[in-house]
């Protein structure tokens, strides 16, 4: 039953004006079928009044054979219309029954009825009213009861055959026109509901259209409204302006969000390009103060030594911002072909000097892996990756660095076999400022360190993705392969 449920607004008020519709069909049709037999009916009784018990008292005398008739008798048979009935009841019991048939010579044909018809007909009460029985020899009719000269019932009777057909026909031509009519009106309808319901196709249309847009990449220019008209006499028409001022919302929004961004964009790129001078000046004295021949206290020498290591580290994390702001502005990056592999090759011989204390391996094809990009932010991207895995995983770790060509892409991975990554932090381990032990926690970094092999990877048109449990972790950097032509020239 529910797949044969409509399942669109227009299916369903389509089948509900088809619904209604044939209901009040089906009522006019049946009424008038009831009218109109009601109405024979009554012409029937009518008809029984008229014609009294003129042929039913002609057999009240009636000799048992059939040549046995006087002209009354034969003159009665002639004025009773053809099928007329006529039974004579003595005691409860029939003694005679005829019907008229029809022709130039009508005559009365006697008629054997069973037991069945015979209790129908003596139970018909004796009142000269019509009343409706069915008898198994002749059909239904439509007797009357008399009582006779002789102490006797005399009942008269005409077929109901004329009315049953009338009122058949009327049936079947109602159910022809009422065909008809639930066809043209299931076109029509649909049609107009179709017409009707525009605006909300329009809508549906639109609002496609928005779940489409890049609206995440920075895109605040939403597609054009739905038509709208004025003044909002429907629904319909209601829930058009409605959607439409609830775009012109968002729009808004969308606009002054990406107007904040901007302004905080501009400033992040600016203040870490400015704050590059002086921390590179404050380094350069701390370090200059440490080559100083003379006897420095054990306690200046050591604050000195902080002051360098600090302005060290604040010194990367406003490169990393940096590079974030103009990969967030949307500047080109360098595009030429390179080999991925001998990038691999340097980064793990880099990370295996860094962290002496993991075991290193490698899972490189024997054919050189090409893909077009900056080989500078590859490498940063692969170091990051790299160093995480020193960071966050305990000396012992295998660490595995591997390239798989898959077509048009390729698919570098970082795997390890560590104590993995908290499901909790997975969600948001690609965004800024997240450490291992938490957002902003003391996870031995900045935070900006998969946040930029995510953007590095997102500015070449790929993607980056991480699996991790108990034992397991795997990054997977995927990044278009060049094509044949770009990788040989």
């Amino acid at each position: 039953m529910r797949r044969l449920r409509p399942h669109t607004l227009r299916a369903r008020l389509t089948a509900g004006l088809l619904v209604l519709l044939a209901i009040g069909c089906a009522a006019v049709g049946g009424a008038a079928v009831l009218e109109l037999g009601a109405f024979l009916t009554d012409r029937v009784d009518q008809q029984l009044s008229d014609t009294g018990s003129a042929f039913a008292a002609s057999l009240e005398h009636r000799s048992t054979r059939r040549d046995d008739h006087d002209g009354d008798e034969h003159g009665d048979t002639r004025r009773q219309a053809t099928g007329t009935l006529g039974v004579r009841l003595a005691g409860g019991t029939v003694t005679n029954a005829a019907v008229v048939r029809g022709g130039d010579d009508a005559t009365d044909l006697t008629v054997d009825l069973s037991d069945q018809d015979e209790r129908a007909l003596s139970a018909v009460p004796v009142d000269g009213r019509g009343h409706s029985v069915e008898l198994s020899a002749l059909d239904d009719y439509r007797v009357a009861a008399r009582p006779g000269r002789d102490g006797d019932v005399l009942i008269t009777g005409l077929p109901l055959e004329p009315v049953e057909a009338a009122t058949h026909r009327l049936e079947l031509v109602g159910l022809s026109v009422f065909g008809l009519v639930l066809l043209c009106a299931g076109v029509a309808g649909a049609l107009w509901v179709r017409w009707s319901l525009r605006p909300l196709s329009r809508i549906a249309a639109t609002a496609r259209q928005v779940s489409e847009s890049p609206l995440a990449s920075g895109q605040v220019a939403l597609p054009a409204r739905a038509p709208d008209t004025r003044p909002r006499s429907t629904e319909v028409d209601q829930v058009t302006g409605a959607f439409n001022r609830m775009l012109g919302h968002v729009e808004d929004a969308l606009t002054k969000r990406q107007r904040s961004e901007e302004r905080l964009r501009s400033f992040s790129a600016d203040a870490s390009h400015e704050l590059r001078t002086p921390v590179a000046s404050v380094r350069g004295h701390a370090e200059l103060a440490l080559l100083h021949p003379g006897p420095v206290p054990p306690q200046v020498t050591r604050a000195l030594e902080r002051i360098a290591a600090e302005s060290a580290r604040m010194g990367a994390m406003v490169d990393d911002l940096l590079l974030l702001a103009r990969l967030d502005a949307g500047r080109p990056l360098e595009r030429r072909p390179m080999d991925l592999t001998r990038l691999v090759l340097d980064a793990v011989a880099d990370a295996r000097a860094t962290g002496p204390g993991h075991r290193w391996s490698l899972d490189l094809p024997t054919e050189p892996v090409m893909v077009v990009g900056d080989a500078h932010r590859l490498h940063q991207l692969l170091a990051n990756l790299l160093a995480n895995a020193i960071r966050h995983t305990p000396p012992g770790t295998r660490v595995t660095t591997g390239l798989i060509p898959a077509g048009d892409t390729v698919d570098l991975t970082v795997a390890d076999d560590g104590p993995g990554i908290p499901a909790a932090l997975l969600p948001a381990l690609f965004e800024r400022f997240v450490h291992g032990e938490g957002p902003r926690g003391e996870g031995g970094g900045t935070g900006l360190g998969l946040s930029i092999v995510a953007a590095v990877a997102a500015a070449h048109g790929g993607s980056v993705t991480v699996a991790s449990e108990p034992g397991s972790t795997v990054f997977t950097v995927t990044l278009p392969a060049a094509t044949a032509p770009t990788a040989t020239g």
